[in-house]
C-alpha cells in the first residue's frame, strides 16, 4: 500500500484530496495545525466546523495528526514510508494578503519550503497547490463590461500567458514564490515536483465566506436567508472546478505527469459570471437573495476562464463534474448541515 502525505487536511481541499485517495487504495497521512483564524473571519461556529471536517477524516480512515507544516522535520515521518507529499496547507486569500502580509508570506512560502525539504530527504514526489491569481487581475478586464460574456475574445487562458499582471499582492508573490521553489527543488536536486494552478473550486464541507470560497459562499448566504455582498460587478466571470475533480488530479500526475506547471481549472465549458452563479443557486433552492454591490477590492481578479489542455496531455486530467451537478451537490450539503454555519 502506497503512502501520500496530504498538509492542510482538515481544509476544503485537503479532505477531497484524502478522500480520492483512501477510494483508490493508499494509506493516507494527514497534517493540518488547525489554525482559526480564517473561519473566525468567516464568523462560523469554529469548534463545530472543524469537529465535522476530523470526523469526516476519522470515518474514511485518515491517520490525522495536529502538526504545523512549517515546522515538521523528516524524523516525524521516520515510519511512515513515504510515497508522495501533496501541500494543501495555504493563506488563500487576496484580502488576509493584503491586511497580514507576514502572516501570509510565513504561511505560505516558509510552508512549502519546509515541506520540500521533506521530500528532499526522502526522495518522493511533490505537488504544490498554487493558484491561477499568479496571472494578475487584468486579463481580459472589458469583458466584465459587456452583456456577452466572450464576444470575440480568447475564451481560455494558458499557461504561456504573462503572469503578475495588473495590481500585485503579497498574495500574488507569495504564490508566485512557492511554484519557484517547486520548480527549483525539482531541477537543483532532481525530485518531481509540480505546480497546480487551481481555480473557483467549490464542494462539500467547504465554509467560504467573504474572503475566499465565493461560490460557498453565495450558497450558504442564500439558503440561510443573509445578505450576500458582491464587489464590483456581478459579470465577473470565473471556471468553477469541482473539488472531487481537483483531487482526481493529483493521483493522475502522481502516476505519469512531468515537473511542469500546470493549469487545473474547469474550463470553458464550466465559466459562469458571479450573477449566473446566483441565480443557479436561486432556482436550485427555490430562495430568494438579498445581494447587495458593493465597490471593487484592490486586487481582485475580473476575469478568468482556464484552459487546462496542459494537464490534458501531460497527464490525461480533465474535468468530469459539470456545473448544475455541482451546484446541486453543494446546495444539498448546505441544506442539511445549515447549523454548522449559525
Amino acid at each position: 500500500m502506497k503512502t501520500v502525505l496530504i498538509t492542510g487536511i482538515a481544509g476544503f481541499l485537503g479532505g477531497h484530496v484524502a478522500d480520492y485517495f483512501i477510494e483508490q487504495g493508499w494509506k493516507v497521512i494527514g497534517i493540518d495545525n488547525l489554525t482559526e483564524f480564517e473561519l473566525t473571519r468567516a464568523k462560523f461556529d469554529i469548534q463545530m466546523s472543524r469537529e465535522h471536517n476530523l470526523k469526516f477524516l476519522k470515518e474514511i480512515g485518515v491517520d490525522f495528526r495536529k502538526l504545523d507544516c512549517r515546522y515538521v522535520n523528516p524524523e516525524d515521518f521516520a515510519q511512515d514510508n513515504l510515497d508522495f507529499i501533496i501541500h494543501c496547507a495555504a493563506q488563500p486569500a487576496m484580502t488576509i494578503a493584503i491586511e497580514f502580509p507576514k502572516y501570509d508570506a510565513d504561511d505560505n512560502i516558509m510552508s512549502v519550503v519546509n515541506m520540500l525539504e521533506i521530500a528532499k530527504y526522502y526522495k518522493i514526489p511533490f505537488v504544490n497547490c498554487s493558484t491561477i491569481h499568479v496571472y494578475g487581475n487584468k486579463l481580459n478586464d472589458n469583458l466584465i463590461e459587456k452583456e456577452t460574456r466572450f464576444e470575440n475574445e480568447p475564451k481560455e487562458i494558458d499557461e504561456g500567458r504573462p503572469i503578475l499582471v495588473g495590481d500585485l499582492t503579497p498574495l500574488h508573490v507569495s504564490k508566485r514564490a512557492t511554484e519557484l521553489y517547486a520548480k527549483s527543488y525539482g531541477e537543483t536536486y532532481g525530485l518531481r515536483t509540480a505546480s497546480f494552478r487551481l481555480t473557483g473550486m467549490y464542494g462539500e464541507r467547504q465554509f467560504g465566506g467573504q474572503d475566499h470560497g465565493w461560490v460557498a459562499n453565495f450558497a450558504i448566504r442564500t439558503i440561510l436567508n443573509r445578505p450576500i455582498i458582491v464587489f464590483g460587478t456581478d459579470k465577473q466571470v470565473r471556471d468553477i472546478l469541482y473539488a472531487k475533480d481537483a483531487a482526481r488530479a493529483f493521483y493522475m500526475w502522481y502516476e505519469k505527469g512531468s515537473n511542469d506547471i500546470f493549469n487545473i481549472g474547469a474550463g470553458y465549458e464550466n465559466s459562469i459570471s458571479l450573477g449566473e452563479c446566483l441565480n443557479k443557486i436561486k432556482e436550485i433552492t427555490n430562495t430568494n437573495q438579498d445581494i447587495k454591490i458593493e465597490p471593487k477590492r484592490f486586487g481582485d481578479l475580473y476575469y478568468f476562464v482556464c484552459d487546462h489542455k496542459k494537464a490534458t496531455e501531460d497527464f490525461g486530467w480533465k474535468p468530469e463534474i459539470n456545473i448544475e451537478t455541482g451546484l446541486n451537490r453543494i446546495c444539498n450539503w448546505i441544506t442539511y448541515n445549515k447549523e454548522l454555519f449559525i
